[in-house]
């Protein structure tokens, strides 16, 4: 008999994300997620002891991952403009090279409810913050900086929208380039 593998609080967190992605809140359910890992409830409550707690654990984790990595991962280039061409190059991807943040999408449609609301409002806020400090670094004055880094994001999330609704007008290979390019120079333009 084959030996089952002992399952994890990440192992819940990251079957509740996806969960959520796919099927909006409602679908963070403690049994049809213990189905989805093969596993029984009570693994579950091993590690959480409501729905809510898994909830929060998948929206943290949609956090990190999803702003404080990216994030990580821009802030390696080494000056604002090649951090801001990078960000809007990652974040303008065709759904084929870089999957769509669903789960965003789904936490947009549910902002006011009470454990969604406080971290969707802290990554937005984060997130044009980083892209504002880009601006800013990149030497544009505080103002034009803050809308522009507004303007960005404001873009990104039309472009997840689309994305998600009609990949197939989503630009892709040398025309994505293009688009991210015309993007990059709008922006920047003096």
């Amino acid at each position: 008999m084959a030996e089952r593998k002992r399952l994890t609080a990440g192992d819940w967190t990251v079957a509740a994300l996806d969960a959520l992605s796919e099927g909006g809140l409602a679908a963070v359910a403690v049994e049809p997620i213990a189905v989805r890992l093969g596993t029984t409830k009570g693994s579950f409550y091993w590690h959480f002891s409501n729905r809510d707690a898994l909830l929060e654990a998948a929206l943290l984790r949609w956090e990190r991952v999803n702003t404080e990595e990216v994030i990580s991962l821009i802030d390696a280039e080494p000056d604002p403009h090649s951090r801001l061409r990078k960000l809007l190059d990652l974040t303008l991807s065709h759904p084929a090279e870089q999957p769509v943040d669903r789960a965003m999408l789904t936490l947009q449609a549910n902002a006011s409810h009470p454990l969604v609301a406080p971290v969707f409002a802290r990554v937005t806020r984060r997130r044009i913050d980083y892209i504002t400090g880009l601006f800013a670094a990149a030497g544009f004055p505080p103002d034009p900086a803050s809308r522009r880094g507004f303007l960005a994001y404001t873009a990104f999330l039309g472009h997840v929208h689309l994305a998600s609704t009609s990949p197939e007008l989503v630009p892709q290979g040398a025309d994505r380039r293009d688009y991210v390019d015309s993007v990059v120079a709008t922006l920047t333009r003096p």
